[in-house]
């Protein structure tokens, strides 16, 4: 027997492990710019991601507040009486807001001449809402009643520093001079800003009333079409999923189907919705703008992808549970649903939100089926009309305001924006807590 040395050299006499040769150092080099590469790339991701949330919330952040205007006064019964004798009843009540608010100026050692028109261009129908305010709330005649008045956008703008003084020019809308009222009513403290809840809990508003304007309706718009999208996508996705995984044959027939699938998750999403113009509304007569045809649209839009992701979750699941309970004399049927279905259910419900978030973000689609044309200034009356009624959705009603020419609609279509990706974040987090709940390990 003759003893074995260790040769730690290889094949380079004189050469150790111990010390790198040549090609090593190159080889660790290399690997070190790789780690660098990629170290560079995910820092350049960030940064853009963060330009994009700081420009998001800059430019959205204007929509969650309002200017109010603060006036507090007394109006007595004769002082009803009269106004209701009047022709022009609105504008009485409009004259008794002016004096109060010029008692208020006075008081605070600030002499301003305003008319009507002036407080018209900056707080509306101001007239319109006393009276309708006294008429439902008579116990208030002759009380101290303190009103805070939304201001125009464009005072709001003005206030915002997004409009100058050099850049106001006369129209309808608001005069240059109107500027030294509103820098007056700020001075004596009787203008200021504050949460506007109509944003979030109010419907769209004419082209002329930018500041009236609110997501609500279209939110309640998307949450029909996003049921629709949920209970008609999960089931067919996932029996569709399984027939082909488990119990389809493998031949030319699934093979053409099994591409046509991944050739429909790469269509175009415009394409679905031409599909549903022809399908759902001229064919099947469906009404348009209805949150029940943008479902339908983006079901089939969907589809695929929960499919695909479902399809991968399917075969996941390894191979040997499938044959332990075929081995203990579990049916095909029952091995699927009773042990590689549940262990396959995280992947699932993960692939559905990402399904359902992609289609809670969709614009296109909404185009050809007339929800991006359709005003929606009210909410549904029931849950019939919640599906039947015409209405809009979030990306749509985002869309019609970043149409308008009026740059008061830009923030809220940036506002908009911020409530979509509050959404869309919601789902994905659920998607991330359920496949942590659901998920296990090998």
């Amino acid at each position: 027997m003759t003893d074995a040395t260790l040769n730690t050299g290889g094949d380079r006499p004189g050469s150790s492990l111990a010390t790198q040769d040549a090609r090593t150092k190159r080889r660790n080099r290399a690997e070190a710019r790789f780690k660098a590469y990629g170290l560079t790339a995910i820092l350049i991701g960030i940064f853009f991601l963060v330009v994009l949330a700081v420009s998001i919330i800059r430019s959205g952040s204007p929509a969650f507040t309002r200017t109010i205007v603060g006036v507090e006064f007394t109006i007595t019964q004769p002082q009803i009486d009269a106004a209701e004798g009047e022709l022009f009843k609105t504008k009485a009540y409009q004259t008794l807001f002016i004096d109060a608010l010029k008692q208020q100026l006075d008081a605070r050692g600030m002499e301003m001449e305003f008319d009507e028109d002036s407080i018209e261009r900056l707080l509306g129908k101001v007239g319109s809402t006393l009276r309708e305010y006294y008429q439902a709330n008579p116990g208030e005649i002759g009380t101290p009643v303190s009103f805070e008045l939304a201001a125009s956008s464009r005072v709001d703008g003005y206030l915002n520093g997004r409009l100058t003084r050099d850049s106001v020019k006369d129209s309808r809308f608001l005069m240059a001079a109107d500027l030294d009222l509103v820098d007056a009513l700020q001075e004596a403290g009787i203008v200021r800003s504050s949460l506007n809840w109509t944003f979030i809990t109010g419907t769209d508003s004419g082209v002329d009333n930018p500041g009236g304007a609110g997501i609500g309706a279209s939110v309640v718009g998307s949450f029909f079409m996003m049921l629709v999208v949920l209970v008609l996508s999960l089931p067919i996705g996932v029996a569709a999923s399984i027939y082909l995984e488990e119990f389809a044959p493998q031949n030319k027939f699934t093979d053409l189907i099994e591409v046509n699938i991944s050739n429909l998750a790469a269509v175009p999403s415009i394409v679905f919705g031409i599909l549903g113009l022809a399908v759902f509304i001229q064919f099947a007569h469906l009404p348009q703008s209805a949150p029940l045809v943008g479902g339908l649209v983006l079901t089939l839009m969907t589809l695929p992808t929960i499919i695909i992701s479902t399809r991968a979750s399917l075969r996941a699941v390894p191979p040997s549970i499938r044959d332990a309970a075929l081995g203990v004399g579990a049916s095909k049927m029952q091995s699927v649903f009773h042990h590689v279905l549940p262990l396959a259910m995280p992947g699932i419900l993960t692939g559905t939100i990402i399904g359902l978030a992609q289609a809670l973000g969709e614009t296109a689609p909404l185009l050809l089926i007339g929800m991006v044309g359709f005003v929606a200034r009210g909410y549904p009356d029931g849950v019939v009309s919640g599906f039947m009624d015409p209405n809009s959705a979030m990306p749509a009603q985002i869309y019609t305001w970043a149409a308008r020419a009026d740059p008061s609609f830009y923030e809220k279509a940036w506002g908009g924006i911020i409530v979509l990706l509050v959404f869309l974040l919601t789902m994905n987090i659920i998607a991330i807590i359920l496949r942590r709940r659901f998920e296990r390990r090998w």
